[in-house]
């Protein structure tokens, strides 16, 4: 990270306040990106998205060909306008990972994964059957290198 003055240790910080991700996937020569919305768990220097899809589609059809992916997550946005159009900056928090990307395949997984989104977005905890499972895929991205910075001021 060129900015260390901006850069936060406490990663769950930040992804404790953001609800949207957007999923970098590897088209051709291009890349694909797609908000979703996510779950995650943080065990020691190890952190695992979850986020659901429909069981068919271009992302899972990426996801297959390739599991090289990158997430990232921003919130505390505020546009900071000055006289001078170079002055003018904005405030944010963000996340950024890279890592591999997989269709869950074990239900025990997906009823975790599935749990963890959940609680993350609504803040409570849901039970998630087998037979709610098998209405979607579960994607888990594991990050390998993953970050967080800010602008507070």
């Amino acid at each position: 990270m060129r900015r260390k003055d901006r850069e936060i240790k406490d990663i769950d910080s930040v992804l404790k306040r953001t609800r949207v991700l957007r999923l970098a996937l590897r088209e051709g020569e291009g890349v694909y990106i797609i908000p979703l919305h996510f779950g995650y768990e943080h065990d020691g220097d190890s952190y695992t998205f979850w986020m659901h899809s429909a069981k068919e589609g271009h992302k899972l059809d990426l996801i297959r060909e390739n599991s090289s992916a990158c997430i990232e997550t921003d919130t505390d946005e505020k546009l900071l306008l000055f006289d001078e159009a170079c002055e003018c900056g904005a405030l944010f928090s963000s996340v950024i990972a890279r890592g591999r990307i997989e269709i869950a395949e074990d239900a025990g997984e997906k009823m975790r994964g599935l749990s963890l989104l959940m609680e993350h977005q609504s803040g409570r905890h849901y039970e998630i059957s087998e037979r709610m499972c098998e209405g979607v895929a579960v994607l888990k991205f594991t990050a390998t290198d993953i970050s967080a910075k800010a602008r507070t001021k």
